[in-house]
């Protein structure tokens, strides 16, 4: 019969598929834990070796969700994870809202909308994903700009 892992093993095989937040830790091995004390003490100890980084893993989180979606979103996803304010912040930095937001629109749309109800889809769709309504104004605006300048060219 196999052996329980212990509260340490659970701990370092979730950290060695990615980076977690202490909450998100917290929670998945709060049932295994033998005390809230135990468990405190465990994650003191993972972060005091740098074995677990709120930063990194709000680092971890920008980079590959940030290229599908805003930082209203990722901010939102950030701040449910119990990453600080001050570690958002510093993992959003290098955001591009209107690139991201303009490579989501070609992909879905590719074309300006003809009508009142195709706009608003659009700008659903984009503030679904996190991006603000200047930046979604920016997106549609510098569509219009793209197709009259390729027509007067």
């Amino acid at each position: 019969m196999k052996a329980e892992k212990t509260l340490r093993a659970r701990a370092i095989d979730l950290l060695s598929r990615r980076e977690h937040s202490r909450r998100e830790l917290e929670r998945k091995l709060a049932p295994f834990a033998g005390s809230p004390e135990e468990l405190t003490e465990l994650l003191d100890e993972l972060a005091q070796r740098a074995w677990q980084s709120d930063e990194r893993a709000a680092a971890m989180l920008a980079r590959t969700r940030g290229q599908k979606y805003g930082s209203l979103r990722l901010r939102q996803e950030l701040r449910e994870k119990g990453i600080a304010s001050e570690a958002i912040d510093a993992a959003l930095a290098g955001q591009d809202d209107a690139a991201t937001a303009r490579a989501a629109w070609e992909r879905k749309f590719g074309a300006l909308p003809e009508t009142p109800e195709a706009r608003a889809r659009q700008i659903r769709f984009l503030a679904a994903r996190g991006f603000s309504m200047d930046v979604i104004r920016t997106v549609l605006a510098g569509a219009a700009d793209d197709l009259c300048d390729d027509g007067s060219g």
